[in-house]
């Protein structure tokens, strides 16, 4: 067994985060080590409860559960907070589903992001090897994913030049192969199509509860409440102040509070990340008909617009998104769609899906996304304090990635990484949204 697969003890951890970590990464390797393997659930933590926590980890979505995830089983007592609980309505990761690929072409962080999202699919699908046994829900579905754009792009040759390098298998196809595989799919706007068979669909309000009741089995504690920065000594913050009229203290703290950022330091995040409000909807498929519906049909991507097959066993429907509204204060916008964005995902179901036009919306979803200024996700200290991390700036891109993004952020903290040269990739920007 590597260094890198077992716990840090506690003289090292408590060291690492008085002094202040350092900044690197480690290298993910599939995911077999320790820090990886099932622990049985039961009924209560592994190791004695500790008076005050290691760490305090403020949001319970995609960044902060994964992290506090990767934290315990790497030694620390953690606990989290969130104003409503991990897996609520309101949060980006509170979605139904969540798609899984690594078709980043173009991109800055194209070939990092890929490596990543190969690695999460693996871990994904182990989640569920792993903890299906004890009963938990299944999370991933292999469903492939399709690209489909009118003709070749840079964007395509880029995906495929990266997937080449990554030795990630894919198959490029015509449109008379795409109709003979899937013949439900529309001929409209499809000149070519590449397909990645290892992605796929995560049911991602059960993940995040997953993630969350494993923490909780194996000794984290999870608090449902409203943190606000409190008392602090130079540049240490020596607590949080929780409503109402609590106080925690720990030796570091991780703010992951996606598109709550702007509203929990509006001086420092205000104008460093772009909060907007995407669109989901899902519609009934015909009685009987399995063509819309996991294994046979993969997700896809139009120009524009994203969806995926209707998910067993609760089969909510056949789902599309679309752009969406400006959005509003995350803790008051209303999540429901209005009438008048309906048009825009029935032009979808026209162009692409001629066979599902009529039928009724099953149920519709909005959510908030942060998207950063570099496009990046943001791993930094807060500029301000030795013990505060940042850990955000999703891009729509970070749920794909959880599993592998939390245990980076974790041996970031922990100081136990090891590659440093990625960590400036992840620093928070001086650029700022006009």
């Amino acid at each position: 067994m590597s260094e890198r697969d077992v716990g840090v003890d506690r003289r090292t951890f408590l060291k690492a985060a008085t002094a202040g970590a350092g900044m690197s990464i480690a290298v993910f390797s599939p995911a077999s080590g320790e820090i990886h393997s099932p622990r049985p659930l039961s009924d209560g933590a592994q190791r004695p409860a500790q008076a005050a926590p290691d760490i305090v980890v403020v949001g319970a979505g995609n960044f902060g559960m994964w992290t506090a995830f990767y934290l315990t089983r790497l030694g620390a007592n953690v606990t989290v907070i969130d104003k409503y609980g991990p897996a609520n309505s309101r949060s980006t990761s509170g979605g139904e589903t969540r798609g899984v690929r690594s078709s980043y072409g173009g991109q800055a962080t194209g070939l990092l992001w890929n490596r990543w999202a190969n690695e999460a699919m693996q871990r994904w699908a182990l989640w569920d090897e792993e903890w299906g046994r004890q009963l938990l829900p299944k999370l991933f579905f292999n469903t492939g994913d399709l690209i489909c754009r009118p003709q070749m792009s840079s964007y395509l040759e880029d995906t495929m030049a990266d997937w080449d390098t990554l030795g990630v298998p894919y198959e490029l196809l015509t449109p008379e192969e795409i109709r003979y595989r899937w013949p439900v799919i529309g001929p409209d706007g499809v000149g070519v199509g590449l397909y990645e068979p290892r992605a796929g669909v995560v049911r991602a309000r059960r993940a995040i509860e997953g993630v969350a009741e494993v923490f909780r089995k194996e000794g984290g504690q999870v608090t449902i409440a409203s943190a606000e920065m409190g008392a602090r000594e130079g540049r240490q913050l020596n607590a949080l102040n929780l409503q109402p009229g609590e106080t925690i203290s720990a030796a570091t703290y991780v703010f992951a509070c996606g598109p709550w950022f702007p509203k929990v330091f509006p001086d420092l995040m205000g104008k460093r990340l772009r909060i907007s409000m995407g669109h989901t909807f899902y519609f009934a498929v015909p009685p009987g008909d399995n063509s819309y519906s996991f294994p046979n049909l993969p997700s896809y991507g139009f120009p524009g617009v994203t969806g995926w097959p209707a998910l067993g066993r609760d089969h909510r429907g056949f789902r599309v998104r679309t752009g969406g509204r400006p959005a509003e204060d995350p803790d008051v916008s209303d999540r429901w769609i209005p009438e008048q964005y309906h048009e825009r995902p029935r032009q979808v179901l026209a162009d692409h899906f001629p066979g599902l036009v009529d039928q009724p919306i099953n149920e519709t979803r909005a959510c908030h996304y942060e998207s950063s200024v570099s496009r990046n996700f943001i791993v930094d200290k807060h500029p301000d304090f030795d013990n505060v991390w940042l850990a955000g700036g999703g891009s729509a891109e970070s749920f794909k990635q959880g599993p592998v993004l939390g245990e980076y952020i974790a041996r970031r903290i922990m100081d136990v990484d090891e590659e440093p040269e990625l960590a400036d990739g992840f620093r928070l920007s001086e650029e700022e949204f006009g």
